[in-house]
């Protein structure tokens, strides 16, 4: 088990590096860059000096220097947490993403562990009370969670809240607390504005999830052991526990990895729909303006929490089920 963990961990920096490659030349792609727009408006308004000022600026941002070596620079000033300059107000991207790489981290991380605990609870339920009315509530949701979009959703609760309950369900924090360093105050209102945003995300990834646990549950619960072990009398709860629901989270076990990417993509347009200082509105304005450092910061740090998200679902299923143990010899 330690060498599989030592073997992934390895493998992780390649993977890393070749996703910090294409993502860096894919922004790259689209003719012009950053500086482009910028020229543009002081073109528009009369600017003598625009091409001046942009060969400025191209040089300021090092656009002046071969694709190749701008991104070098860049991953090596990774290591130093520097990741260039932003065109964004010409400021360092790592004072850009500071906070709200942290609120990001935490609304995922939330919002994850939602789907997980509350799929858990309402795929087992449906699965042992089969077309009973707990049954059909949990089948609903799901349906209702996988045909509305995010946003769609998001904007129906802040129509609802504004106009029934006259609340602003908006941001991610009481605006006393924006640029404000961290307190328990603070922290307390992160917290209780956490719920709508994770309940909106969390909602199509909750219902696939019910769903494919359902399906597996009651697969197994019909297979012969669980009948035989019925017949000795096991009682039903240690019946359950024991075999039909170990076996049957394994795929549950295996969209963690997978479940993460899916999460933050959803997130960004819901962001900007709530007006919520995560990466995802800042992510957005980058891709749409070439900012190559800022936008290619981001997605590796997606990058990185979906590798690590297969990591420790490989290690999770490892320890769940000894017949997929890596490593292990099949000599039958």
């Amino acid at each position: 088990m330690l060498r599989f963990i030592v073997r992934r961990v390895l493998l992780m920096i390649p993977t890393l590096f070749v996703i910090s490659a294409l993502v860096y030349f894919i922004i790259d792609l689209p003719p012009g860059d950053c500086v482009s727009s910028q020229i543009e408006e002081l073109v528009a308004r009369g600017d003598a000096d625009a091409h001046q000022r942009a060969e400025e600026l191209r040089e300021l941002y090092g656009l002046n220097l071969p694709l190749w070596q701008r991104y070098l620079e860049w991953v090596g000033g990774i290591f130093r947490w520097d990741f260039g300059l932003s065109c964004q107000d010409t400021v360092p991207v790592a004072d850009l993403i500071g906070e709200r790489l942290t609120l990001t981290i935490i609304m995922e991380t939330s919002t994850i562990a939602f789907i997980w605990i509350v799929s858990f609870l309402i795929g087992t339920y449906a699965a042992t009370h089969q077309y009973k009315l707990g049954d059909y509530v949990a089948s609903f949701i799901g349906f209702i969670g996988l045909a509305i979009p995010n946003f769609l959703l998001a904007l129906v609760l802040l129509y609802v809240g504004k106009v029934y309950f006259g609340l602003s369900i908006g941001g991610l924090m009481d605006p006393e607390y924006i640029d404000k360093p961290l307190s328990w105050g603070k922290a307390l209102s992160v917290m209780q504005h956490l719920i709508i945003p994770v309940i909106v995300i969390g909602m199509s990834g909750t219902a696939g999830m019910i769903r494919r646990l359902r399906a597996n549950l009651l697969d197994e619960l019909q297979k012969q052991y669980v009948v035989t072990g019925r017949a000795k009398g096991l009682p039903p709860m240690k019946l359950l526990v024991k075999y039909p629901l170990r076996h049957s989270l394994n795929p549950f076990v295996a969209d963690i990895g997978g479940l993460l990417p899916d999460v933050i993509s959803g997130s960004v347009i819901v962001s900007v729909v709530l007006s919520l200082p995560t990466t995802g509105p800042m992510l957005l304005g980058a891709l749409k303006t070439q900012d190559v450092n800022l936008a290619a910061t981001f997605l590796l740090f997606v990058a990185a929490l979906t590798v690590i998200g297969m990591l420790i679902s490989d290690l999770a299923l490892a320890a769940l089920d000894p017949r997929i143990r890596f490593g292990a010899t099949s000599e039958k």
